[in-house]
């Protein structure tokens, strides 16, 4: 792939332009959470576009796992630097977090005024299996990259046994990534154990309502910057602190805030700017939006010059073959789940069966399989049999 150095400036604006397109388009048709994401970006990215190689991108998927924040806008970020630099970076991000932040701020202007979010079942009634079938497809795509052996297999199907017995999904990832190093560069890893040690060191986070906006910014971003893990981290922590400590939110409304960021596309992070609004209007909603994502990109920014070179060395390279191992095997089982959530009558299991057939076969652009899932999602619903 070719590097930013010494680009042309017609050709980088081009590439800008590239990457605005790429991920707004992303940003109002990504739905179904981090697994999901990777499946559209794998799609679009390192099959379509051909941005870095399918190696490189389970590298920055293994990466982002691994970071505080969301992994899923994190991936974006690294995307969206590869393939136009600082600038592009900033773009990516930005794209693909607004068009949900928008619809969110909408979704909760629209609740404080009549008191509920608007329904959307029918909508993400079709989107579900469509997600299943874009899933099932990443896993086979990057399972054949990452998957390399019998062993390596055998790594990832014990992560995703342990994930089905609720290990957290970093812990994991870390353990995967020190066992397959210790198991490829045994004796380098005991020589280097110090400077190890020092890389973690690194690596690691530290640590229209009544409220005033800033206490909202400055809470957010605290979770941004020393959060690590998906959503499902994310929403006991909210309730620990917002619902029980501060008492900032009923019960009720963060069930109305985690409904809203899931039927919107893009990152499930913008729970954040429907808690921003409820709490102190649109102020606390950008405030909110920005404490939330701004620790993304400074990690990204701090960090991508880095990995290309961790990957180069082979004690380091181990970790990595490792995480991402164990990144497809979580993947594997958070399609799992999607299968039991979504599949639940034979309309649901035609429409998988139809998309997987689109996308597997026929290779099927992403965004006209979301689009068409709505659409069938809403007709079903209409008809009574969704």
């Amino acid at each position: 792939m070719m590097g930013n150095e010494n680009i042309p400036t017609g050709k980088r604006h081009g590439r800008l332009s590239e990457v605005a397109k790429g991920f707004l388009r992303l940003g109002f048709i990504a739905y179904g959470g981090p697994a999901a994401h990777v499946a559209m970006r794998e799609e679009e990215f390192v099959r379509r576009r051909e941005w870095l190689s399918r190696e490189r991108f389970l590298d920055l998927v293994g990466a982002v796992n691994l970071l505080p924040g969301p992994s899923s806008t994190e991936l974006a970020i690294y995307l969206g630097e590869i393939r136009a630099g600082l600038p592009g970076l900033i773009l990516a991000g930005a794209c693909f977090i607004l068009p949900a932040a928008f619809l969110v701020a909408a979704l909760a202007w629209a609740y404080l005024r009549f008191g509920t979010v608007p329904q959307v079942a029918g909508l993400l009634f079709g989107i579900k299996p469509v997600v299943v079938a874009l899933v099932a497809q990443a896993v086979w795509n990057l399972g054949k990259t990452a998957l390399r052996s019998v062993p390596m297999a055998a790594l990832a199907l014990t992560v995703a046994l342990l994930a089905m017995a609720a290990v957290p999904a970093v812990g994991l990832l870390i353990s995967a990534g020190l066992l397959w190093m210790a198991v490829q560069e045994g004796k380098r890893f005991v020589r280097n154990r110090a400077a190890l040690v020092a890389w973690f060191g690194l690596g690691s986070g530290s640590a229209g309502g009544a409220l005033g906006a800033l206490p909202v910014l400055f809470y957010f971003l605290k979770i941004g910057t020393v959060l690590v893990g998906s959503g499902y981290v994310l929403l006991p922590v909210l309730r620990a602190d917002l619902v029980v400590k501060l008492h900032w939110l009923s019960e009720s409304q963060l069930l109305d805030a985690i409904a809203a960021s899931q039927a919107t596309p893009g990152p499930f992070f913008t729970v954040a700017t429907f808690i921003g609004y409820v709490l102190a209007g649109w102020r606390g909603a950008t405030l909110a939006t920005i404490g939330m994502f701004l620790p993304a990109f400074v990690y990204v920014a701090a960090t991508s010059g880095f990995l290309p070179t961790l990957r180069k060395s082979p004690l380091a390279g181990a970790f990595l073959d490792g995480v991402n191992a164990a990144a497809v095997a979580l993947m594997a089982f958070v399609g799992w789940q999607f299968v039991r959530a979504a599949l639940v009558n034979v309309p649901a299991a035609i429409l998988a069966v139809l998309s997987a057939v689109l996308v597997f076969r026929y290779k099927v652009n992403s965004a006209w399989l979301v689009l068409g899932g709505a659409a069938s999602g809403v007709f079903l619903r209409l008809m009574g049999w969704g």
